[in-house]
């Protein structure tokens, strides 16, 4: 346990009901105490979300790859801003001012972050006051120096893609500033996730964003699972791990086959995306699903592979032509002149902003939620993680290309060990098990007893993080997730400076963020 943490736990004023990691209530000066702690490098913002009555700051212990959440009680509406010490944390804090209401205390950007001013009230978890449409503009930030002019782009494109506007400001081609204006697919996830069922939270989550489906549903049941204390069968752990390594596996020669096509190669989308069709015909032969949407439930999975022969096959077939396309490639200078140097991402600020995934791993990030916090089977299983240094296009482009040839290794290394046994196991006896009885009361009673869940996944993107705070009866109370893309956006904004207009697709794809995920 490192020296930070220890601190923090000696600091807190209660250590509630949260599994497998603490949650702890503290004052705000503990607060303030971390949030320059996470400013100084000391831990990594995992997430930031809220209550009515309070908010909730995860934080994730960079030396064991532990997590933590630090609760702080807001009895007058305000708290302690972390943004105003640490950037990262500054769009979430308008996400909460949106949603709740509560005001965090000197945040350095007060603009509505997801309210567009169209949903007819303020604070719809909060208050939920009435206000008329204002139609104001939103302010961009302004850029000064030389002769500039703008360039909007969005929120809707020529693409089949989400709404999201762009706002270049450029001296001639070269970008000196973008800003994003993201929100315009907001579903009210949070909300949906109060006060309802185990099956319909699971739904939920599994539609935060659609090409992360496994890994989303695979963190809520596991968060889920850690607060009822639910086992799992093994055959259904390993089950689970072959649907994330195949969905890992589609996405990135997807995203690979993209990246090239916005450099005008479309011979490598074309035989990418061939490829990436074969992986979702063999999900949908072995889970019947293309993308494995509720396949992975608390407690288990609702769907057992009775056959691996086809996805043996699809590792042959991916085998025999993915390395021929990496030569392609790695020998395409016309390519390597658009990749090269392209977009980078300094080691500093993906550290900074926790960024994770192959845009992290890009830029010197040695962060996997499957080496660390871990969770299983991976702690059993073989596999490097793909780490490059440049933090450009092409550095994220190889390690696409290095986690495709591990996801293959891992997918044939699941399929040669799957353990034989149940898929699932039912939740009804454990939920039984925590109505005991109270004090003078009858067995069958229920009482007023809530436990806590909290889990992180890796998705293809990056690490997934998923709250929960349940019932006796298993009811979800309340839920908070946070994708990956919340911490890579601002990023883009960043690697983008300095390069030219045209380089913009380039660059965004090889992000690939999720305007779904992060809008919520």
């Amino acid at each position: 346990m490192s020296t930070f943490r220890t601190a923090l736990l000696n600091a807190a004023l209660t250590v509630e009901e949260q599994k497998p990691w603490p949650r702890i209530t503290v004052d705000g000066d503990t607060w303030r105490q971390a949030t320059l702690a996470i400013a100084a490098g000391n831990a990594t913002l995992a997430g930031l979300w809220a209550e009515p009555d309070a908010v909730h700051m995860a934080l994730l212990d960079d030396q064991d790859g532990s997590l933590m959440v630090l609760t702080l009680a807001t009895t007058d509406g305000r708290f302690p801003s972390v943004g105003l010490t640490h950037p990262p944390a500054q769009r979430l804090e308008r996400s909460i001012t949106d949603l709740y209401g509560l005001v965090p205390e000197g945040m350095p950007d007060d603009r509505r972050w997801l309210d567009h001013d169209r949903w007819g009230v303020r604070a719809p978890l909060g208050s939920g006051a009435p206000v008329p449409t204002d139609g104001a503009p939103y302010a961009f930030l302004k850029a000064e120096g030389p002769p500039l002019h703008q360039i909007a782009v969005g929120p809707v494109h020529a693409g089949i893609i989400e709404p999201g506007h762009f706002r270049f400001s450029a001296n001639g081609e070269i970008v000196v500033r973008l800003e994003e204006r993201l929100g315009y697919v907001h579903k009210g996830i949070e909300g949906l996730l109060t006060n309802t069922t185990l099956e319909a939270a699971a739904k939920v989550v599994a539609r935060v964003s659609g090409d992360s489906t496994v890994a989303y549903s695979l963190a809520f049941a596991r968060a889920a699972e850690a607060a009822l204390g639910v086992g799992v069968p093994q055959r259904a752990i390993w089950l689970r791990a072959l649907m994330a390594e195949l969905e890992r596996l589609a996405n990135h020669l997807g995203d690979i086959g993209a990246i090239c096509n916005d450099a005008a190669f479309a011979l490598m989308l074309a035989h990418c995306g061939m490829l990436r069709e074969e992986v979702l015909r063999t999900a949908k032969a072995s889970f019947g699903h293309r993308l494995m949407m509720d396949r992975i439930m608390p407690g288990g999975v609702t769907v057992d592979l009775h056959d691996a022969a086809p996805i043996k096959a699809l590792t042959t077939r991916v085998r025999q032509r993915f390395p021929r396309l990496v030569e392609l490639y790695d020998n395409t200078t016309s390519l390597q002149n658009r990749t090269v140097a392209t977009g980078c991402l300094s080691a500093d600020l993906a550290r900074r902003f926790g960024a994770g995934g192959p845009i992290g791993r890009a830029s010197g990030r040695a962060f996997d939620a499957r080496k660390a916090p871990g969770y299983p089977p991976y702690g059993d299983l073989d596999f490097k993680m793909a780490k490059r240094d440049n933090g450009d296009v092409d550095a994220r482009i190889w390690v696409r290309i290095d986690e495709v040839f591990e996801s293959l290794e891992l997918i044939e290394q699941i399929v040669d060990r799957l353990p034989p046994g149940p898929i699932a196991y039912p939740l009804a006896p454990a939920l039984r098990e925590r109505r005991v009885p109270q004090a003078g009361g009858l067995a069958n009673e229920p009482h007023d007893n809530t436990t806590e869940g909290l889990a992180m996944v890796e998705s293809f993107r990056g690490d997934v993080l998923v709250w929960l705070r349940t019932d006796d009866s298993g009811r979800v109370l309340r839920g908070a997730v946070r994708d990956p893309s919340v911490f890579q956006w601002p990023l883009l904004e960043a690697a983008i400076e300095g390069n030219i207009v045209a380089d913009f697709p380039l660059c965004n794809k090889s992000f690939n963020c999720s305007y779904s995920g992060h809008d919520l």
